[in-house]
């Protein structure tokens, strides 16, 4: 950030307990920082209060809270969130040290990172030789703990504490979060009390999308435990409770159902263990048959039990205490997360780490981790659900096709489950599950998945989907800008109609461009285009811009692809089909006949052609959609009129009615000698992607076709057959001819046609949504509690007076004292408007906002 910039108000909130010294050490520590907008917020947690009158004395510049009572670090943490206006809250042990620059590196880290929601700082004890937190881990069974604590920072590896990383957690004793997400998230659980509680937040951040950075630069030194150990000491079993506890809670709240199912049953039976091993109890002695037959007294006197042992079964006890008030946490945990336990597993680290070097909890750790298969359960794939509106069936069309090749792209690392929402659905075999179903059975699919792959109108068929906060990851595909070709297919309705068929088109993809996390689009057009759509719908705001300026990471190019294999010939072509010779030269068109396409100026070149070559055939290879819910087009009709006009049917141009099956298509393509696409000059064609050209590049067939399209782009750049210029048919026709009997030129093209088709093969075209599928997050603008780190203060006093006479000065300036007149009017109703409907406003209108547009260096 650049020196002078405005920095955001952080607020350190240190609590204290029974440890003055250390608290007013911090304190001024603080109060002597190098970051220049600090709030002090010091929450005492004594009962008495003569500890805080001491910290007010001896550090006035803090904000002193009295809880009145031990509400524990995760409430005290809370208190003080509660009183704090900074858009920062910085939490810090009381017997913690900030090293200069603590604080505006992490602040650093929350300005360019919009999807970083917290930072760990790195943690050394106080000397600042031996390491306290530069990594955190957690294990199957709850427990977190700091990786590499307690061993002398000279024996950690530099990569493991020198390098900023994404974390499950940060420790407490230093801590950044942004305020907005804090609130968001209800703060620290305050059933915790202390221990475990920065553990479950960051758990909880994770699986909403957001991010924990440990960052390095923001350095802190620590007494551990100075506090604990001034009040408690490890003999009272009293933090072993704590730990234990906390740990089942944090467990419950946070897994999946599915592995929880697996978890916890373990985690409670291994924390028996744990118990009875760590105070060295004997398991047996209770045990009749190990016991054997009396043969004296029978012993029922107590058993002393020590209490590290009764620790850990307290802890089941209250854990079991607490389960209706963590079970009603747990719904709102689940109901809200997007991430899967399988893509937080990288950030627990080792989570099948036993965690205790005791032998006889060491060997229960192996017997419950294999039978209840907990490696297994971490291991999930990740759901995936892939909407479509099209039939799928043996004879599938452009947005089936690829619905399907999304799904196949993505089974073989995820839990892949296609459903068509149209009722034509007989599809073909598949390695991944596929169905029908009708919008109102979306639901229980929609709840299954952990990302939404969607296309054509089907969030329109989801109302939960749509919900901004829905708790699942949306990918929308918009290869098919649906509203430009309604331009064109629409002109034959009444005006009225086709203006409100336009609008509703219209409305479905704002509702997918303002829901989405990420999008697919066919073409760098089409990318410019969904970004002009984004910005005028706001999406492209400073927080998502700064999250990513390229905005690849919302918005990428996956254009339709083709099979990587080429294509083999299974059975009989469009010459067996149509009765046409083997030495006859095909022209083909492949795929529908559109509205938006132009096939009479096609007909009439294939008119001209014939007559110097009589050995030209065109064939359109479907003329009827498979989809029963596509209506019929008039263009249909005018081209079989026009071919039937020229005498062309059946003798040069050729109408196959039905549509070829998708397994079937490459015999017609291998019996063509080349394929053409043809359409008119008008916004439709700048922003096309024309699928039926990927399988004249996958059957090698030069191309013919018509200029302003990105497709054309790419034939004239790579010399893949010929570009004509739009509705003339001279060209057309030379160009034809050129491609079908001039056999240099169409062995020129066959060849490089070869090279490019391998950039256009499904799993090269598709590796953008692969790679986001396998670590997906909400977008940043999207993510729970985003909020502006750095606000514009009001304006007050002098400095509005000043504000509005230099706008007066300006409006008299601009138009005189009409332009003045119409100005204050026009802030007088607007405030009295907000006045009525409850909203802000003053007692006095003022003539600005206080805040102007900077202007651009261009003007």
């Amino acid at each position: 950030m650049a020196q002078g910039d405005p920095q955001p108000l952080v607020s350190v909130i240190v609590v204290n307990y029974h440890g003055a010294d250390d608290t007013i050490t911090c304190l001024r520590a603080l109060a002597e920082h190098d970051y220049p907008e600090l709030e002090l917020i010091c929450v005492d947690n004594s009962a008495d209060g003569a500890e805080a009158a001491r910290i007010r004395d001896a550090v006035p510049q803090a904000q002193l809270v009295e809880a009145g009572r031990n509400t524990g670090f995760a409430g005290g943490c809370n208190l003080g969130a509660k009183h704090a206006k900074g858009t920062v809250l910085a939490f810090l042990n009381n017997d913690a040290r900030p090293a200069p620059g603590w604080v505006s590196a992490a602040v650093a880290e929350l300005r360019a990172q919009p999807g970083v929601a917290a930072v760990a700082s790195k943690v050394l004890d106080w000397d600042g030789t031996g390491t306290d937190f530069v990594d955190g881990g957690l294990t199957w069974f709850g427990m977190g703990y700091k990786r590499h604590a307690g061993t002398p920072l000279a024996d950690v590896p530099a990569a493991e504490h020198e390098v900023a990383k994404d974390v499950l957690f940060g420790t407490g004793s230093a801590l950044f979060v942004r305020a907005s997400v804090f609130a968001e998230l209800g703060g620290f659980d305050e059933r915790f009390f202390m221990f475990y509680e920065d553990v479950d937040l960051g758990w909880r951040l994770n699986l909403r999308g957001w991010r924990v950075r440990y960052v390095p630069e923001s350095l802190t030194y620590h007494r551990h435990h100075a506090t604990m150990a001034s009040v408690d000491t490890p003999e009272t079993g009293r933090e072993t409770f704590l730990l234990e506890r906390n740990a089942l809670a944090a467990l419950y709240k946070n897994l999946s159902d599915e592995t929880l199912a697996r978890a916890l049953p373990a985690a409670l039976a291994l924390a028996v263990r744990r118990a009875t091993a760590r105070g060295e109890l004997d398991a047996t002695q209770l045990d009749l048959e190990h016991g054997g037959a009396p043969s004296g007294p029978i012993e029922s006197g107590d058993v002393t039990i020590p209490r590290t042992t009764l620790a850990g079964l307290l802890a089941i006890d209250q854990f079991v205490e607490q389960l209706p008030s963590l079970a009603e946490s747990r719904a709102a945990e689940q109901a809200a997360r997007v991430r899967t336990d399988a893509d937080l597993l990288p950030l627990l680290r080792k989570a099948l780490e036993p965690a205790y070097p005791l032998p006889r909890y060491l060997a229960a750790h192996d017997i419950l981790v294999e039978a209840f298969g907990i490696e297994k359960a971490f291991g999930q794939r990740r759901k995936i659900l892939v909407l479509t509106g099209d039939a799928l069936t043996e004879r599938m069309a452009g947005p089936a096709i690829r619905a399907w090749n999304i799904a196949l792209a993505l089974a073989a690392e995820h839990d892949v489950h296609l459903i068509t929402t149209n009722p034509l659905a007989t599809p073909p075999p598949a390695p991944f599950r596929v169905s029908a179903g009708k919008h109102r059975e979306l639901d229980a699919p929609i709840a299954w998945a952990d990302v939404v792959v969607l296309q054509g109108h089907v969030l329109e068929l989801a109302p939960s989907l749509k919900k901004q906060h829905s708790g699942k990851i949306v990918v929308a595909d918009l290869y098919d800008p649906m509203h430009l070709e309604l331009l064109e297919q629409g002109k034959g309705i009444p005006d009225d109609q086709r203006a409100a068929d336009l609008a509703g088109v219209t409305r479905v993809l704002d509702a997918q461009l303002e829901r989405g996390d990420f999008f697919l689009c066919a073409s760098e057009r089409q990318r410019h285009f969904w970004l002009g759509h984004l910005a005028a719908l706001g999406r492209l705001s400073p927080r998502l811009y700064d999250a990513d300026p390229t905005t690849q990471s919302l918005l990428a190019v996956v254009p339709f692809g083709l099979s990587p294999e080429p294509p083999v010939r299974t059975g009989p072509g469009l010459r067996s089909a149509l009765g046409i010779g083997g030495t006859d030269h095909v022209v083909l068109w492949a795929g529908g006949v559109y509205s938006w396409f132009d096939p009479l100026t096609l007909v009439r070149a294939i008119d001209k052609l014939r007559r110097r070559r009589g050995d030209v055939r065109l064939v359109f290879l479907g003329m009827k959609h498979p989809n029963p819910e596509v209506a019929e087009m008039d263009i249909g009709t005018r081209t079989i009129r026009l071919a039937d006009s020229l005498g062309l049917t059946g003798k040069h141009v050729y109408f196959n009615e039905q549509w070829v099956p998708y397994h079937e298509r490459q015999n017609w393509l291998l019996d063509a000698n080349c394929g053409v696409t043809t359409h008119y000059e008008h916004v439709e064609t700048t922003f096309a992607f024309r699928t039926r050209v990927l399988d004249y590049l996958w059957a090698g067939l030069p191309i013919v076709t018509t200029d302003g399209d990105s497709f054309a782009d790419l034939i004239r750049a790579e010399r893949l057959g010929v570009v004509v210029p739009a509705e003339d048919d001279e060209a057309l026709a030379d160009a034809l001819e050129k491609a079908l009997y001039d056999e240099e030129f169409a062995a020129g093209c066959v060849e490089r046609l070869a090279v490019v088709a391998q950039r256009f093969a499904w799993p090269e075209a598709l590796k953008p949504l692969v790679e986001f599928c396998r670590d997906p997050r909400p977008a940043a603008d999207r993510l729970p509690g985003s909020a502006d780190l750095v606000t514009t203060p009001p304006v007050r006093g002098r400095a509005m007076l000043r504000r509005d006479l230099d706008l007066i000065r300006e409006y008299l300036d601009a138009g005189g004292p009409a332009e003045l007149a119409r100005r204050v009017g026009g802030r007088a109703l607007k405030v009295a408007r907000q006045r009525l409907s409850g909203g802000p406003g003053g007692l006095v209108p003022r003539l600005g906002s206080g805040a102007r547009p900077r202007r651009s260096p261009r003007g």
